[in-house]
């Protein structure tokens, strides 16, 4: 049931992109510096594109500048949980070393015979 909604989702939201698409078709022109600037300098670099394209581009950097803001902004969370994953793993070797040299049997070929499985 929910991969069918999961389609149906998937489809209106091509359409609804697809609308925006046909109902901004026009070119805009996009210049990378002010024309006062432009002037000053001697250079001025101009494309023109759909619109459509220019409100697909922004978003689509949008998202990528948000997801990259939001990778930097965690990284100390991830740096902890790090540290804290090594912590853990080195308490459980250290468990695991005093299990071994507590838990031996009281007859001493029991004992080697442990030993010998637990490696």
């Amino acid at each position: 049931m929910s991969r069918y909604l999961r389609y149906i989702l998937l489809v209106v939201l091509m359409l609804v992109l697809l609308t925006v698409a046909l109902a901004n078709r026009s070119t805009v022109t996009l210049s990378l510096l002010p024309d006062d600037i432009a002037a000053l300098l001697g250079w001025q670099w101009r494309i023109d594109v759909p619109l459509f394209l220019v409100l697909a581009l922004g978003a689509v950097l949008g998202l990528a500048l948000g997801f990259i803001w939001e990778w930097l902004r965690e990284h100390k969370h991830r740096k902890t949980a790090r540290v804290q994953t090594r912590t853990v793993s080195k308490l459980e070797r250290e468990l695991a070393a005093l299990k071994d040299q507590t838990s031996l049997p009281d007859d001493p070929v029991l004992a080697l015979l442990d030993k010998r499985q637990a490696r």
